[in-house]
């Protein structure tokens, strides 16, 4: 590991432990030569005039970033890129991911970064406010990789995802489950991961009745987290491929369905149990990684992206698994999907910014940081460079889940990205009614399947 990256981590772990989102502001220069051509949204091009593939080329470029604060990632990339590329540098503008959720259409109209964090993919697409990335794809190689990793990026004509051109490509291919504190775990006598839904009902109930809080979770704000352990509960009774099909918006695909309302209901059954923490409706993301870290939680619903940081944070005390099946043999699901960025249609530097995004998957000080700082795997070829990581971390344990995933095809989209305002609008304020006892479990799948119809035009 070279010195370098090794201060960078450190560095930046410090900065997400004490919750700071740095921002980066460095002046505006020339942008490369090569551009894109066509209409707001159409193809990229392919190459550069020589024939080449884009780059950032030799002149002075500072490429505008969008991005979700609180997540260290982004900022480790483009230091490392900057290392390397020293006429690259990066003006950063950072807000939290519901702020993100809300502005997006109007940030891309307005105000159109190079690069920038996507809430959602499909409505931006249909809109004509992302570039199309084929030209790209083709430039690089990445229609080359696993389609898998693609997939739930492209767009067709009709809005649907999964199959179309290319409108975003992921920093890491990230995972949800279940982290837990080591010590508190064992003073309920947890020695080894629930097999099953049963097995973890049962450590729930044992944390309760030692005082513990069973599950600290946020679910407070515009994007409550409650749609976390959800997912997983339905993919536990059901077929994560049922609920990709209604993230994509395939013909008359529902979430109101008998599986999907048993996931609900188990939810419920742990909201009337007392299992989330009594303000868990005014708890933000930044305080329940607080909580977390302190050791005032047992177990916490969340993605691998913070793998490396509580490595740092809560070294050797924290361990992951993936949500249980209703029984020891079945199948395992997990919300699998990119770290997902774009590039705007407007861009100014939309070359340089392809070029970026084809080095975080392809270069493998690129990698090591996306492992190592994201806790993730990369994206990129199936025999890319892969860091040897220490097996007694928790980012060890993320990734070899993420690879249970793969192996179990169960890897979903995140109900959240089924329409631009399905999260904020539907999903949330329903589920902070239902532990506000305002909502049941077949009402919120109900009134979510009502508003998706809504929102999609169905």
């Amino acid at each position: 590991m070279s010195r370098r990256r090794g201060t960078t981590r450190t560095r930046l772990a410090t900065t997400a432990a004490l919750g700071l989102s740095a921002t980066l502001a460095l002046a505006a220069c020339s942008p490369p030569g090569a551009s894109t051509s066509g209409e707001p949204g159409g193809p990229a091009a392919s190459a550069a005039s020589d024939g080449s593939a884009p780059s950032c080329g030799s002149a002075d470029v500072s490429l505008s970033s969008y991005i979700e604060t609180g997540f260290p990632l982004f900022k480790a990339l483009s230091d490392e890129f900057t290392a390397q590329h020293p006429n690259v540098t990066f003006d950063i503008r950072e807000d939290q991911f519901a702020v993100i959720t809300q502005n997006a259409p109007r940030v891309l109209v307005d105000d159109p970064p190079d690069l920038m964090r996507l809430p959602q993919v499909s409505e931006l697409a249909a809109d004509g406010l992302l570039l199309d990335l084929d030209g790209y794809a083709e430039a690089f190689g990445w229609d080359e990789w696993p389609s898998s990793q693609l997939e739930q990026m492209r767009v067709d004509d009709e809005g649907r995802r999964g199959d179309g051109p290319l409108y975003a490509m992921g920093l890491n291919f990230s995972m949800t489950g279940v982290f837990y504190n080591k010590e508190l775990a064992a003073q309920i006598g947890m020695d080894e991961p629930p097999a099953t839904l049963d097995e973890l009902d049962a450590l729930l109930q044992e944390a309760k009745d030692a005082d513990l809080t069973p599950i600290t979770q946020f679910n407070g704000g515009a994007t409550g987290g409650l749609a976390f352990p959800l997912q997983g509960l339905m993919a536990s009774y059901g077929d994560p491929a049922e609920i990709n099909s209604w993230i994509y918006q395939q013909p008359d695909a529902t979430i109101d369905s008998p599986s999907n309302l048993e996931g609900a209901e188990h939810l419920q059954r742990w909201i009337d149990a007392g299992y989330f923490s009594e303000d868990v409706n005014s708890l933000d993301y930044a305080a329940m990684m607080s909580r977390f870290i302190e050791g005032r939680g047992v177990f916490m619903f969340n993605g691998d992206w913070e793998s490396g940081n509580l490595d740092e944070q809560m070294a050797g005390n924290v361990g992951f698994f993936l949500m249980p099946p209703v029984e020891a043999d079945g199948g395992i699901g997990a919300m699998s999907a990119p770290l997902t960025y774009g590039i705007s249609a407007q861009a100014e530097n939309p070359d340089c910014a392809a070029y970026f995004l084809d080095w975080i998957a392809t270069n493998d000080e690129a990698r090591t940081i996306a492992v190592e700082v994201g806790g993730s795997h990369p994206m990129g070829p199936s025999d890319a460079f892969m860091p040897e990581v220490d097996a007694d971390t928790v980012t060890a344990q993320t990734l070899e889940a993420g690879a249970a995933v793969g192996e179990n095809n169960g890897a979903m989209d995140f109900i959240a990205n089924a329409t631009g305002s399905i999260y904020a609008k539907s999903w949330t304020p329903n589920l902070q009614k239902m532990v506000a006892g305002e909502q049941d479990p077949s009402g919120l799948l109900d009134a979510v399947q009502s508003d998706y119809e809504s929102q999609i035009g169905g």
